[in-house]
């Protein structure tokens, strides 16, 4: 193994994984007490509850997807600096 590969994540790197988890998993969790009210028929569009869990995974989940582009971007940067300054 090269030193390339042993190099520990960035902090800005950390971060978004943190970030994209967290995001990602709270709108999966909000679907599922989506499906979970539909299914027991208590969903009750009137309440507010329901209607900011009816939007969470709307735009959580683009933003996840954002938050994972700009993730892979910054670690391809990175490698690629990594490997310029090996040589």
């Amino acid at each position: 193994m090269s030193d390339v590969e042993n190099t520990p994540p960035s902090r800005v790197q950390r971060s978004l994984t943190f970030m994209i988890a967290a995001v990602i998993g709270l709108s999966v969790l909000a679907f599922v007490a989506l499906l979970i009210g539909l299914a027991t028929q208590t969903l009750n569009y009137d309440l507010q509850i329901w209607q900011v869990v009816f939007f969470v995974p709307y735009f959580g989940l683009p933003i996840g997807f954002v938050l994972i582009f700009v993730l892979l971007v910054i670690s391809i940067r990175r490698r690629r600096q990594d490997a310029r300054g090996s040589k």
